[in-house]
């Protein structure tokens, strides 16, 4: 049985806070982690009026929401100085070559930070990956319903087995805005695979769509990033002719309400 403990070496467990990041506001620290490291320090940096990070290190574990009572290795921290509304903090070098490969199972109660002891029984090794975590692996073309945060990992990290295989596809998608309900389908062909087509929109919020445009205009990439769901509806092969796909991009905008006061599509 592999010890976190020796792992990590760790040698007094009541020098440590433990630290289960989990979702906030919508936000999936996993997502933030995987986006932008200098982000997720501030996920530890951030103190609320209890002061929880009561010690002198912090090992941070972010929750691996694909996987139920996962846990993904963040770092620890040495908190060098308490603030009002936050902590300065370094990061130090212990299980440093293991930050985003270490993970654990662990079944956690709510609170964000535990003493170390008090937990470390609960804390089970469960793999090593070879490289740092950038994203979910792909699940297959049927299963591709995420969030547009999740996705936006995946497509800046050029996820490669992501990448091969929505390229050499054309499809139909549906865009379900959580906020409003409404929806918007829309469809890659001619020389645009999946891959390149959902690029505008990881870039932009909208991918060119008028009424999208218009929404992300006003409320900026983050309402992207909070509200939207991807769906591939259909896939085909490249060689498909694109009246086909243009035939069921119709048909689901038909079977989904999504033109007028009920979606976003406009025509």
């Amino acid at each position: 049985m592999v010890d976190i403990a020796t792992l990590l070496k760790i040698e007094n467990l009541k020098e440590y806070k433990f630290y289960a990041a989990r979702k906030h506001k919508r936000v999936e620290p996993l997502d933030v982690f995987s986006q932008d490291r200098s982000e997720w320090d501030g996920w530890t940096r951030w103190r609320r009026e209890k002061d929880e990070f009561n010690r002198d290190y912090v090992i941070s574990f972010i929750k691996f929401y694909p996987e139920r009572e996962t846990w993904l290795f963040g770092g620890i921290y040495e908190i060098l100085e308490k603030r009002e509304h936050s902590y300065k903090i370094k990061l130090t070098d212990k299980g440093k070559d293991l930050i985003g490969k270490l993970k654990i199972t662990a079944a956690l109660s709510q609170p964000r930070a535990f003493k170390l002891e008090n937990v470390y029984d609960r804390l089970s090794f469960c793999e090593v990956l070879r490289e740092p975590y950038s994203g979910e692996f792909f699940c297959g073309y049927e299963n591709i319903s995420h969030d547009f945060s999740m996705l936006e990992v995946i497509f800046k990290n050029e996820r490669t087995n992501w990448k091969t295989a929505l390229e050499n596809v054309k499809g139909v998608y549906v865009i379900a805005d959580k906020e409003t309900g409404k929806k918007y389908v829309g469809s890659a062909y001619g020389n645009t695979g999946i891959w390149s087509r959902w690029s505008s929109y990881m870039d932009t919020g909208h991918g060119g769509n008028k009424k999208l445009v218009g929404l992300i205009k006003g409320a900026g990439l983050e309402y992207a990033r909070k509200n939207f769901r991807i769906t591939l509806i259909e896939w085909w092969l490249f060689k498909t002719d694109d009246r086909t796909i243009k035939l069921r991009e119709n048909f689901w905008k038909e079977a989904l309400l999504t033109k007028g006061k009920h979606g976003y599509n406009v025509n």
